[in-house]
């Protein structure tokens, strides 16, 4: 048995058009897949109740409201308190991705500031927390491919 939800090729038709827009109306989506909207609906309704749509939303582009500079900062921490680490850095509001990644470092974080300046004002603040030994941190000079839906 597997613990991962098997996708047909109408619940990705559904997922594709619903990834470009959210907003499509199911009867929309019923006449582009030529299926009944009370069978779009079912399908849609058990897609989220498996948890596989979490949710439906818009996407900002965060440079264009001004959070232009991105940066991966990599840490590594004293095992006894990466829980409490983990804990202050999820408040951040500068950070918006957090991973527990392996290797010599314990977790990776994606971060969207305004400058370079708040850029430092956030490394200063994580490197000073308790359990933090050391951070390594890489500014992206450009996006090349940033993968957000299913058929991108």
């Amino acid at each position: 048995m597997t613990d991962y939800y098997y996708l047909d090729n109408v619940d990705k038709k559904i997922l594709s058009i619903l990834q470009k827009d959210a907003r499509t109306p199911f009867s929309r989506l019923a006449k582009m897949l030529d299926l009944s909207e009370s069978t779009i609906h079912m399908r849609v309704k058990r897609l989220v109740k498996e948890g596989v749509i979490k949710n439906f939303g818009i996407e900002i582009d965060l440079d264009r409201i001004g959070l232009n500079v991105l940066a991966f900062i990599l840490i590594k921490a004293e095992p006894k308190k990466y829980e409490d680490i983990l804990k202050k850095l999820v408040e951040m509001d500068e950070i918006y991705d957090i991973y527990d990644v392996t290797g010599e470092y314990y977790a990776l974080l994606k971060v969207r500031v305004r400058s370079r300046e708040e850029l430092a004002k956030v490394l200063d603040y994580i490197g000073k927390l308790e359990g933090v030994s050391s951070t390594y941190t890489m500014v992206a000079l450009r996006t090349i491919k940033e993968k957000k839906n299913l058929d991108d």
